[in-house]
């Protein structure tokens, strides 16, 4: 039995040393060029939150890499879905995403779901409002709720920029809670929210259903009027007058809002690298005065919640959809 111990003591001290490198190895951290990806061309709201994250990172030194906003345009985000997923397990790159990701997936646009990817984390929501001119009869959102109750296509709504997005989905959700009937919806597809608004104010339409910020201006100046909120309590600022579906008896939550998505196979380390770095970047004041100029809220939620989080929505939104007729 003596002769045994040190053979024994020698294996129990190896065991000790491969634990201590073990736990002596670095998490991980990025070695090379970030990409942040955007699936639009430069300008559009998802761009610009990818620029004011890269340029707020690299201005408070929060990465140790240089990284760049890489725009892949086309195919409703189809091109960068297929080139961020040229890189499998690679966490150098990341895509900042929106409510495309599933709703193009639920009405045929696009072969990938949001499963396909690694959830990363969730950034902000951008609710969505209904807005009427200052002159509209409907008064309320109660006097909307009724007319779509009664006569779901007796008024004109102008949505942007395509059937079975977010803006679509929040009015179908008010028609069906009211008891309207949703495929007699009368919709306008426009190519962008300002165009929407000015069909409006032209006398073209009796109602936009928009992110609550687009038609801030309008509103703040008198010519249109936000009837209700998609969100699930008032939002702080210039659009705090305006009540929630919530608040008036209708649960209708719905906004735009803006995951960062990784390629599939991303490890628990480098999750958890990026949820820290995203998490740090929400309590900015470049971020709170980004959120300020946009409308949006913020909204962070770590990988596992926004798995959570995705899957509830993609339900909720198929559910919606297919009512319309619009799920593949």
């Amino acid at each position: 039995m003596l002769i045994g111990l040190p053979c024994r003591l020698f294996a129990a001290a190896a065991l000790l040393g491969v634990a201590a490198h073990a736990i002596a190895q670095p998490a991980w951290k990025p070695v090379k060029n970030i990409e942040f990806i955007v699936g639009v061309s430069p300008g559009g709201g998802i761009d610009r939150t990818a620029r004011t994250l890269q340029k707020t990172l690299q201005d408070r030194r929060m990465l140790d890499v240089t990284s760049a906003v890489v725009n892949k345009a086309g195919g409703g985000g189809a091109l960068a879905q297929a080139y961020m997923n040229q890189h499998v397990g690679d966490a150098h790159y990341l895509e900042i995403s929106a409510t495309s990701l599933l709703t193009n997936q639920i009405t045929g646009k696009s072969a990938n779901a949001w499963s396909d990817f690694t959830p990363v984390a969730m950034l902000y929501d951008e609710f969505i409002g209904f807005v009427v001119k200052a002159d509209s009869p409907l008064k309320s959102g109660r006097d909307l709720a009724a007319l779509l109750k009664n006569d779901a296509s007796a008024i004109a709504v102008g949505i942007a920029t395509s059937a079975g997005n977010t803006n679509h989905i929040a009015l179908a959700l008010l028609a069906k809670h009211a008891g309207g009937d949703v495929k007699k919806l009368k919709v306008v597809v426009f190519g962008s929210g300002g165009e929407s608004t000015t069909a409006l104010l032209g006398g073209h339409l009796g109602l936009v259903v928009t992110p609550a910020a687009t038609a801030l201006p309008q509103i703040q100046s008198g010519a249109l009027r936000m009837l209700a909120i998609a969100a699930p309590r008032r939002v702080d600022g210039p659009l705090a007058v305006a009540p929630t579906w919530k608040e008036l008896g209708f649960d209708v939550v719905v906004a735009n809002w803006r995951p960062v998505m990784g390629p599939r196979g991303l490890s628990g380390e480098q999750i958890a690298y990026w949820e820290d770095v995203l998490a740090r970047f929400t309590q900015t004041d470049e971020w709170r005065r980004e959120l300020e100029a946009t409308g949006g809220v913020n909204h962070y939620m770590g990988s596992r919640e926004l798995a959570k989080f995705l899957a509830a929505q993609h339900v909720e939104f198929k559910s919606i959809l297919s009512e319309l007729g619009l799920a593949k």
